[in-house]
C-alpha cells in the first residue's frame, strides 16, 4: 500500500509514546511511575459528572450543532467575561473534540503551502507536526537563552512576508514559563503591525504559582483582537482530559471557516462531554481552586527534591505542571554499560532500569533536555524522584 509523504514524514507524539510504553510495562507487572503525560490525577468535578448523567437521562446523546451546543458556547463566553472581562458572542465560539483539533483547524484556515508560522522553542510536540500537515513551514525562535521568554528582537528577525501566524503558549508546555506583560505587549503589537494571526494557547491559564500572573493578551493589546484566536479547554484546569472538549474564541472573519472545517472532520464534539463541560464551567470553580492548591504543593515538593540531584540544572517553573531540565552533563556517561548518547536514550534507560517515565527534550525541539510532569500524587513524586536520584548516582 502506498503511504503519502505527509504521513511518512510525521513524527509520532513523544508524550503518547512514553505513556504507552509506561502502561505496557505496568501491565507486565513492573512498578512504573510515569511523569510523561500532562494529565491531572484528580477525578473530574462532581458537577461535570452530574450534568453528563442528566444529559444521558434526557436523551441528549445525538448530533449537536457542529460548533457546539448553545449552552456550552454561552458558558464559555460567560467564563471569559468573568475571568478576563472579554466580551464574546456564542457565534464566535467553536467547541471541538479537545484543544488539539481546534489548533489543527485554525492552521488549516490560515495556511497555504509555504506559509510560515513562528514557534517559540522549546515547544509542545504537536505544533510543528500540525503546521507541516498543511504544508506550512515552522520558523523556530529559540528561547532557551532568555529564560524561555521570547525576546522581541529575535522574533522580529524571524518574520518574513510569508509569516501568517505565531503560536503563543503561556503558561508554557514544556518549560512551565509564564510570559510577562512586556513580552506579550511586544508580541501583540508586532502581530498587529505585520498582520500576523496569534494562536493564543492558554490551556494552562489557571495553573500559575507564587507571584506569577497569567495575562490574557487581549487585555494588554486590545487592538490585536481581530488578529487573535484563543485556544482553551476543560482538560487541564478541570481534570477532564478524557472528555475531549476544547474551545476556540475569535473574530467572526475566521470562526465561521473554522466551524465549517470542523464539520467535515469530526462533525461535532461528544454531546455528553459537552454537557459535562457546561457543568464544569458553571459550578466547578471550587474544585479548580482545590486542584490548584495541590499542584502548587507538588511543584514546591518536586523542585526541592530535584535541587539535590547531580548532573541536572533547571529553572523553577512558574506555571502548568512541568519541570524542564537540562541533562547535558549526564550525556556521554553510561549506566551499567549502557551509554547515554542523547536525551532519548537517557529517558529509555531510566524507564527500563528504574521504571520512571520522562519525556525527552528532543521531542520539544530542544535536544539535551528532559520534561517531567508533576501531575502525580505526592507519594509518587517522592518515590519517583528517589529512583531518579539513584539512577543519576549510578552513572559512570
Amino acid at each position: 500500500m502506498y503511504i503519502s509523504v505527509r504521513a511518512r514524514n510525521m513524527e509520532p507524539s513523544a508524550t503518547l509514546a512514553v505513556t504507552a510504553k509506561a502502561k505496557s510495562l505496568k501491565r507486565d507487572g513492573k512498578p512504573v511511575i510515569s511523569f510523561g503525560a500532562g494529565e491531572p490525577d484528580f477525578d473530574s468535578p462532581p458537577s461535570a459528572l452530574r450534568y453528563a448523567e442528566e444529559a444521558m437521562k434526557k436523551g441528549q446523546t445525538h448530533y449537536t450543532p457542529g460548533t457546539g451546543i448553545p449552552e456550552l458556547r454561552e458558558a464559555v463566553c460567560a467564563y471569559y467575561k468573568d475571568h478576563f472581562g472579554l466580551e464574546y458572542k456564542p457565534a464566535d465560539v467553536v467547541v471541538g473534540a479537545g484543544a488539539k483539533p481546534l489548533l489543527y483547524e485554525a492552521l488549516g484556515c490560515l495556511l497555504d503551502p509555504g506559509d510560515e508560522v513562528l514557534v517559540f522553542t522549546p515547544a509542545w510536540v504537536s505544533y510543528v507536526e500540525q503546521i507541516r500537515f498543511f504544508d506550512g513551514k515552522e520558523v523556530l525562535v529559540d528561547t532557551s537563552k532568555t529564560d524561555f521568554i521570547p525576546r522581541i528582537e529575535d522574533v522580529r528577525k524571524a518574520v518574513t512576508p510569508r509569516t501568517r501566524a505565531m503560536i503563543i503558549n503561556t503558561p508554557n508546555n514544556p518549560t512551565g514559563a509564564v510570559y510577562d506583560e512586556r513580552c506579550l505587549r511586544d508580541l501583540g503589537k508586532l502581530a498587529v503591525e505585520k498582520n500576523i494571526v496569534i494562536l493564543y494557547d492558554e490551556i494552562y491559564e489557571r495553573l500559575v504559582y507564587g507571584d506569577a500572573v497569567h495575562h490574557q493578551i487581549l487585555n494588554l493589546v486590545p487592538e490585536a483582537r481581530e488578529h487573535t484566536i484563543i485556544i482553551n479547554g476543560v482538560s487541564k484546569a478541570f481534570a477532564m482530559t478524557g472528555w475531549r472538549i476544547g474551545y476556540a474564541l475569535g473574530p467572526s472573519s475566521i470562526m465561521g471557516y473554522l466551524g465549517d472545517l470542523q464539520g467535515h472532520i469530526t462533525s461535532n464534539a461528544c454531546s455528553v462531554a459537552q454537557w459535562a463541560s457546561v457543568g464544569a464551567l458553571k459550578e466547578a470553580e471550587q474544585d479548580v481552586v482545590a486542584m490548584h492548591k495541590a499542584f502548587s504543593k507538588r511543584r514546591d515538593l518536586i523542585v526541592e527534591l530535584m535541587k539535590e540531584m547531580p548532573y541536572i540544572s533547571f529553572t523553577e517553573p512558574k506555571g502548568a505542571f512541568y519541570v524542564w531540565f537540562n541533562v547535558a552533563k549526564a550525556l556521554g556517561k553510561s549506566w551499567k554499560g549502557q551509554a547515554l548518547a542523547d536525551d532519548a536514550t537517557f529517558c529509555k534507560v531510566l524507564l527500563e532500569s528504574k521504571y520512571v517515565a520522562l519525556v525527552p527534550g528532543s521531542a520539544f525541539m530542544a535536544d539535551g533536555n528532559v520534561r517531567i510532569s508533576y501531575s502525580n500524587s505526592e507519594e509518587e513524586i517522592r518515590e519517583g524522584m528517589r529512583r531518579f536520584k539513584e539512577f543519576l548516582g549510578e552513572l559512570e
